[in-house]
């Protein structure tokens, strides 16, 4: 994950922040009271707006994104007001670094569909990513206080992330605490908790997150450093070489092998 300080992999934006609502709405169904709407509601244009949206995620995972926003460009001439569309193409704009773009999408979507807890967290990501960590809060807040949020550890954990950014670090150990009692199995959230307690000087937590956020086929290097710092912090001489190794091998190009090779450990 790119993120200066709490780094992902480009992909991993939609795995972390992501959407559709598909097959439900939080709006009433088909003019009933008391009811969400199914894929049973939907017009065909609906469905095949759709249809052209999960066609974008798609490309959007794969890199490919001119083909991606083709495809949200032909959602949205079959359903104009396609909230969720917006947000994807603010989403991919955001990754190729269109800020102005990606503000005007995300603020359209939330406009469209202003109580849409998904849309709530992918705008308050942008903001986060964009030197608004303190004003990103209040939308993780607003997502995670809608009761029909079907993916509420994603907005804790990005809540975690932003309250580090801004060195708010009980309410950072608050969401990601919660994150992890939701999803304990979650990779990001073990590995920001890691990086979250080697900030707070408590060497042994974090050492338990790191042991269970490096048990992935792919190990991103920046936990890896943080590993290395986790170990060194304990004396552990093998562990921090044995992790050394693994940054040397799986990362020889990047700014962690560096700033451990010129011996940066407090950076």
């Amino acid at each position: 994950m790119r993120m200066t300080g709490f780094k992902s992999a480009a992909m991993s934006v939609v795995a972390i922040v992501f959407l559709i609502a598909g097959c439900a709405s939080t709006e009433p169904a088909g003019g009933g009271q008391g009811e969400l709407k199914t894929s049973s509601d939907q017009s065909e244009n609906q469905r095949r707006a759709e249809t052209r949206l999960q066609l974008a995620i798609g490309y959007f995972q794969q890199g490919q994104f001119n083909v991606a926003l083709d495809e949200i460009k032909q959602a949205l001439q079959i359903e104009p007001n396609y909230a969720d569309a917006y947000s994807v193409r603010g989403l991919i704009y955001m990754e190729i670094g269109e800020t102005a773009l990606a503000q005007d999408n995300f603020q359209r979507a939330m406009k469209l569909a202003p109580n849409n807890p998904d849309l709530s967290n992918n705008y308050g990501w942008f903001l986060c990513k964009n030197g608004q960590e303190k004003q990103s809060i209040a939308y993780f807040d607003a997502a995670l206080r809608n009761r029909s949020y079907q993916s509420p550890a994603k907005a804790l954990n990005n809540a975690g992330v932003c309250s580090m950014k801004i060195k708010d670090f009980v309410a950072a150990e608050g969401y990601l605490t919660e994150a992890f009692r939701q999803e304990p199995g979650n990779l990001d959230t073990n590995a920001n908790l890691a990086k979250l307690h080697y900030t707070l000087g408590d060497y042994q937590k974090a050492r338990f997150y790191v042991s269970r956020a490096t048990k992935a086929d792919t190990v991103s290097a920046d936990l890896l450093w943080t590993a290395i710092k986790v170990e060194r912090k304990l004396n552990n001489r093998p562990g921090e070489n044995s992790f050394a190794i693994q940054l040397r091998r799986r990362h020889p190009n990047s700014p962690e092998l560096a700033a451990y090779l010129r011996g940066a450990f407090d950076e």
